[in-house]
């Protein structure tokens, strides 16, 4: 059984914000993420979207009290924490550091060169998600 997907990713991060469509924006300007699909529900809400980033995706959609939302803390609730990060790899890291300062991205980790390769750095959007983008690319270690 292949466990390979020929054209995206076979593990895709699922978020909630409590305005989504404001993180959706934020999260394209910022990171340069493209809307794949949006679908709202009948508030006008987003009930659902799909943002791509080279062959990896994110999934998200608004902070909703249902059985999946009640399993999910925003970071804002737990003192800013958070219980995992979604780690990208891009092409040109420093480039990708200074959009996301430009957008307003709260900087966690400052842009470094790192002794195992690459360069990397964190930071928050304006929901307080943790995100670290990376030029390292584990698939590619020679």
């Amino acid at each position: 059984m292949s466990t390979s997907r020929p054209n995206g990713s076979t593990i895709i991060p699922g978020m909630r914000y409590r305005d989504a469509h404001a993180a959706i924006d934020f999260l394209c300007t910022a990171f340069g993420f493209t809307k794949h699909a949006v679908y709202e529900n009948e508030r006008g809400g987003v009930e659902h979207a799909q943002l791509t980033y080279g062959n990896g995706m994110i999934m998200l959609g608004e902070v909703r009290d249902d059985e999946f939302g009640k399993r999910i803390a925003q970071p804002s609730d737990i003192g800013g924490r958070e219980t995992q990060c979604a780690c990208v790899t891009v092409i040109n890291c420093k480039s990708h550091y200074q959009q996301a300062l430009a957008a307003g991205a709260t900087i966690v980790d400052d842009y470094a060169e790192k002794d195992y390769g690459g360069a990397g750095y964190s930071c928050r959007d304006p929901e307080g998600h943790l995100w670290y983008f990376g030029s390292y690319d584990p698939w590619h270690v020679s």
